[in-house]
């Protein structure tokens, strides 16, 4: 071999090395996140399981929902470690997982990924068009967290009620509506392209349920007692009616009623008054102002604009408060030792993940358009918005004070007594030998060994304002999923395996 040669593969293997050694201090692999979050959709699952279920611990199950009632409400998702179908929550989730293929379709395609965030969106989006039965119908849960927190079963055995509840014209619901509505018009956007019948079906319901939740204004727990002790609706619904409005706007290729309800009802339904620094499956004023922040530079006339300035005032209220950038470290999320924003102490990864989602978005929305976050305490480049959430992201994978992913089946360290019924029993296709109510908490539930099944991409409630983490089935707060945890995180995991490749590839061309 010549010295030429020699000095090629010498620099050769050096940009190798330099781009394995940023790997290995990274340590994370994004696309393996990816494909495991969307995994834990599938563990999730109600109703008859497809021929490419991948999670092949689960079977059938809930096979005569709505059968009392005489309407079918087959398929949908379980909401974490229960067997309730809850309206409220399954929407949320769909809403920001069609969110994250909207913003990094692209980037979730190239992981190889697409199909199966389509599918996870598709399973739930089918449920609701059965479940919106005629234009001011909508059942709105099915079982009841009393009977079925009293057992511990498996989905396929279950033997708890399954009475379904709905919200009509006489026991309104306009958050649970609104909330449905904006999660089928986002989905109506996901597959505009691809399937356009499909799409075109979502938004007619989407347009259908916001009509009916504006027309008829209430709280859907006031109507559905059952849901009060599990997801009540503090926040009321002219959040939800606000953010049905924007995703409408969008999937109406920006339709004008929609912007100015938005606009019209801005200060009257909190979305310009109330600054919060939470986002979840039941507030959604900070979604609401990130998203109608980034339609002012389209802003048509005068009061248009000034309305959307109002909005993104308060979404950049949220947004330093995640940083840490408001002057009062009252207007601030508190953090744990490590690191971890704090809001509560039951699931708080809940909103970690919707905090991470929208500095991610909203970091590539002002890196588009030039623009920096103005806080109170300085500008903020979008690169040290995405660098924040990120840090959020490696806490959850194991850059934490207990070395643990909060993502099971992440890692060589994670959860592995979860609070999940079907996930802490013997699989029903391994054993078909039924399991009765009482006999899961007897058998399974107390047992210090770990779950047989792994509930592959579920992200836990996490640890404490400490750090702290007691990886015990009973501590319902800190081991029990929900998928509202995990949807956010998909379009996150895709942006941040981009930015690892793209930095790998600008390593190895500076070379």
């Amino acid at each position: 071999m010549g010295e030429q040669s020699k000095l090629s593969l010498r620099h050769c293997c050096l940009i190798l090395f330099s781009v394995l050694t940023i790997s290995s201090t990274t340590a994370f692999d994004y696309g393996d996140a990816l494909m495991k979050s969307l995994l834990y959709f599938e563990s999730q699952r109600s109703g008859r399981l497809p021929y490419n279920q991948r999670v092949t611990w689960r079977d059938h199950s809930g096979l005569t929902d709505g059968l009392e009632q005489g309407v079918d409400l087959v398929g949908g998702y379980y909401d974490a470690g229960d067997h309730v179908k809850f309206g409220l929550p399954m929407a949320f989730t769909v809403t920001m997982l069609s969110w994250s293929v909207i913003e990094y379709r692209d980037q979730i395609a190239d992981a190889g990924e697409l199909e199966h965030a389509l599918e996870a969106i598709k399973w739930g989006t089918d449920y609701f068009i059965k479940a919106h039965t005629s234009p001011n119908v909508l059942w709105a849960e099915v079982g009841d967290g009393d009977t079925d927190h009293y057992c511990w079963q498996r989905p396929e055995d279950m033997t708890t009620s399954r009475q379904a509840y709905k919200i009509d014209e006489k026991n309104p619901g306009s958050d649970l509506a609104g909330e449905t509505a904006a999660a089928m018009a986002a989905a109506s956007i996901v597959f505009k392209k691809t399937n356009p019948h499909y799409s075109h079906l979502l938004l007619h319901h989407a347009q259908e349920l916001f009509e009916f939740g504006d027309k008829y204004r209430a709280k859907y727990d006031g109507s559905i007692g059952v849901v009060k002790s599990y997801y009540a609706s503090v926040s009321g619904f002219m959040d939800e009616l606000l953010w049905a409005a924007l995703w409408l706007h969008e999937a109406t290729d920006k339709e004008d009623y929609y912007l100015k309800y938005v606009i019209n009802k801005a200060h009257c339904f909190g979305g310009i008054g109330w600054a919060i620094s939470e986002f979840s499956w039941d507030v959604k004023y900070a979604g609401v102002q990130v998203l109608a922040s980034m339609l002012l530079e389209k802003a048509k006339h005068e009061h248009e604009g000034h309305v959307l300035k109002q909005y993104r005032s308060k979404a950049e209220y949220y947004l330093c408060s995640c940083l840490n950038k408001n002057n009062a470290t009252s207007d601030n999320v508190e953090r744990t030792p490590g690191g971890l924003l704090y809001i509560r102490q039951w699931n708080n990864m809940q909103y970690v993940s919707t905090a991470t989602f929208l500095l991610t978005v909203y970091s590539d929305f002002l890196r588009n358009s030039n623009q920096h976050l103005r806080c109170p305490t300085g500008t903020i480049d979008p690169e040290e918005i995405l660098s924040f959430a990120k840090s959020q992201v490696d806490y959850i994978l194991g850059s934490n004070p207990m070395n643990m992913s909060y993502l099971v089946g992440y890692g060589s360290k994670y959860p592995i007594r979860v609070h999940h019924r079907g996930a802490s029993i013997v699989s029903y296709r391994e054993n078909k030998g039924f399991i009765g109510c009482t006999q899961g908490y007897d058998n399974w539930y107390s047992r210090v060994e770990p779950n047989p099944n792994v509930l592959v991409g579920a992200l836990v409630g996490g640890p404490d304002c400490r750090d702290n983490f007691m990886d015990q089935r009973d501590n319902y707060m800190q081991t029990e999923a929900c998928t509202y945890n995990t949807a956010p995180l998909v379009g996150v995991f895709a942006r941040l395996l981009q930015l690892e490749e793209n930095l790998e590839v600008e390593l190895v061309a500076s070379y």
